[in-house]
């Protein structure tokens, strides 16, 4: 995915079949899937565990913003998690021989692909439901919670880039 020449996402226009008010989440989560792969390509397997300076490592990252995602369009569906949700939230940190690196960005990347399913099959006229969040039910809209996932996941790649290029000097 070489994307080095290309503008940022959100300067390339407007993402196909994606209603007008989810454009600026729909750029944020694939400029995050574009940084992932890019800032990853060549970062060493065996450094995805590290915590430099007790600092989140680069494997919780990437778990973090897919079961993120997964849980804010869970709950813009107005469901709660389910038990396997909590699972893999328990488990946000924790290295196992499955979690390779490219176990992790595909997923992330599958997970915004399903986001972007989700955006085009949204009309605008609901964005504005309100929906809650957590078991204490805090309350949202779809568009928030769009909003969050995208956001979220753009602030946890910046965090993971900075751990990668502390872990590539060290």
């Amino acid at each position: 995915m070489d994307t080095s020449k290309k503008p940022e996402v959100w300067l390339r226009g407007s993402v196909p079949g994606i209603p007008a008010f989810l454009q600026p989440a729909a750029h944020a989560l694939l400029q995050s899937k574009e940084e992932v792969f890019k800032y990853t390509e060549a970062f060493p397997e065996a450094l995805i565990w590290e915590k430099p300076a007790g600092r989140a490592s680069v494997g919780f990252h990437l778990q973090h913003i897919t079961g993120v995602l997964d849980r804010m369009l869970t709950y813009a569906e107005g469901n709660s998690l389910s038990e396997e949700q909590f699972a893999f939230l328990r488990r946000e940190g924790e290295p196992t021989e499955d979690r390779k690196l490219a176990n992790l960005t595909t997923d992330f990347s599958k997970k915004v692909d399903q986001a972007l399913e989700i955006f085009k099959a949204t009309p605008e006229a609901i964005l504005t439901e309100k929906r809650t969040v957590g078991r204490k039910k805090m309350p949202s809209t779809m568009l928030g919670l769009y909003f969050h996932a995208a956001e979220h996941s753009q602030r946890h790649v910046g965090q993971m880039l900075v751990t990668i290029s502390v872990l590539k000097i060290a």
